[in-house]
């Protein structure tokens, strides 16, 4: 008989996975996008929730319902060989590629450069960064005890000071919101829609899920239904409070540009907050707690991509794998959060489109009776297109006229593909491949997966 857990519980685990998620990116874009969305403000949040978090709460339910041991073991269902190269490279990705790095730009933005005088930031973020991923490294190699309690204290204290935060800005907002920026007076639900990429978490959540399943069969619950039931609780309780602060967020970013004036970055709105409402010692907290925060999610991080690619080639050893994986968190952070933000973007566009086609397959995977046809066909079709909008996006974020071969793929998709020009030309011939591949696979005997 499996046991019944007490809200509680379902608490402190949707806590525990809200640390998970919670990082860099979610302090900085959606205060980016309340600064530019302007009166748009909705419209555009909206967009980013459904990104989000709509997607990282549909990739906890995914792994959650497909029994896998996994992510490689899901995407296994694909093909072995595709599993290897899509974990690889989400792990990279959410890892020392973009989101690690991430984690030490987010930490001196907020947290240090206040404090740094304007012709030293290049030189006090090399210093910060040095610090910050050494201390990373050595947490990494020698885990302890205190980083799980640090993150248990951090999750509820971050939430407390956010909200007190918000509160504020909502009782006494810092301006009133103005007129909408570039794309956002057009296209702010498409624009919002595609920012919730950013924040990474559908792919964290298709390795995170993993950590919540493992949690709850420790505590007894062991039955699929079981598991699935209580990780949609779980996440349910996480992806509210995402959802929450998202929101608050982006509303301090939308009223502060009367006051604070258009940043490149979401990281200085909040830093610019808390000085005005709580004087340097609020400026003092906020940047303790950023950096604390940024600081276990970069070992997390790091840690996780460790123990994959060690699992990969056990040949190398965990230990170095942490260190390479360190050394070049240290290096792309150097490069500053505005540029790491722009040249994650492509990846994003590529990766996105294949991980939500993943969650599909795997929650509709009954109804053609796990057909790896279905699996195959539709992963085809959602990389033939997420590729060309990933070099497309490249090219506009580079300012550089598309590759001769490229240009004449853009334009035929743009001319028969619905939304394409809204980055989700992927979605409606993925959805017809399925249907017609999983009509097939139903009326003949193909190749199965195992469910």
């Amino acid at each position: 008989m499996q046991p019944k857990l007490s809200f509680s519980s379902y608490l402190v685990i949707g806590v525990m996975l809200f640390a998970l998620f919670f990082g860099a990116g979610n302090l900085i874009f959606p205060a980016q996008l309340g600064q530019y969305a302007g009166s748009n403000l909705w419209l555009a949040v909206l967009g980013f929730l459904i990104t989000g978090v709509g997607l990282p709460f549909l990739g906890v339910l995914a792994m959650g319902f497909s029994g896998s041991r996994n992510l490689q073991d899901l995407a296994t269902r694909i093909h072995p060989v595709y599993a290897v190269i899509f974990t690889s490279l989400l792990y990279l990705t959410i890892g020392p590629f973009f989101a690690a790095p991430r984690t030490g730009a987010v930490a001196y933005d907020i947290g240090i450069a206040p404090f740094i005088a304007e012709d030293y930031t290049q030189l006090g973020l090399l210093i910060f960064t040095l610090l910050f991923f050494g201390l990373t490294l050595w947490l990494s190699l020698n885990p302890a005890k205190i980083v799980d309690n640090v993150g248990k204290i951090l999750s509820p204290g971050i939430i407390i000071l956010l909200i007190g935060l918000l509160i504020m800005a909502i009782v006494n907002p810092l301006g009133t919101i103005g007129s909408p920026q570039d794309v956002y007076a057009n296209g702010a639900f498409m624009k919002g829609f595609t920012e919730g990429y950013n924040t990474m978490d559908a792919l964290a959540a298709l390795v995170f899920g993993i950590i919540v399943i493992n949690v709850l069969q420790s505590m007894g619950v062991t039955s699929k239904r079981g598991i699935l039931a209580a990780t949609a609780k779980t996440g349910a309780v996480a992806t509210a409070f995402l959802a929450l602060i998202y929101v608050g967020i982006a509303y301090l970013g939308a009223t502060s540009v009367e006051e604070f004036g258009l940043f490149d970055t979401g990281g200085p709105v909040l830093s610019e907050a808390a000085a005005h409402y709580l004087g340097t010692f609020g400026l003092v907290l906020l940047a303790i707690v950023i950096i604390l925060a940024c600081l276990t999610t970069a070992i997390g991080l790091v840690t996780a991509c460790g123990e994959y690619f060690n699992t990969l080639i056990p040949k190398v050893s965990y230990k170095m794998f942490v260190i390479i994986f360190t050394v070049f968190c240290f290096i792309v952070a150097n490069f500053g959060l505005a540029n790491i933000i722009t040249y994650s973007i492509p990846v994003l566009m590529f990766l996105y489109p294949l991980a939500v086609v993943l969650m599909l397959l795997t929650f509709t995977s009954p109804l053609f009776k796990h057909a790896r046809l279905v699996y195959v066909a539709a992963t085809i079709v959602a990389f033939l297109i997420s590729t060309v909008d990933g070099l497309k996006t490249l090219c506009q974020l580079l300012e550089i006229d598309y590759f001769g071969w490229l240009a004449p793929i853009i334009t035929f998709y743009e001319n028969v593909l619905p939304f394409y020009r809204d980055g989700l030309g992927w979605l409606l011939p993925v959805l017809v491949v399925m249907l017609i591949t999983g009509v097939i696979a139903r009326l003949t005997q193909t190749e199965t997966v195992q469910s």
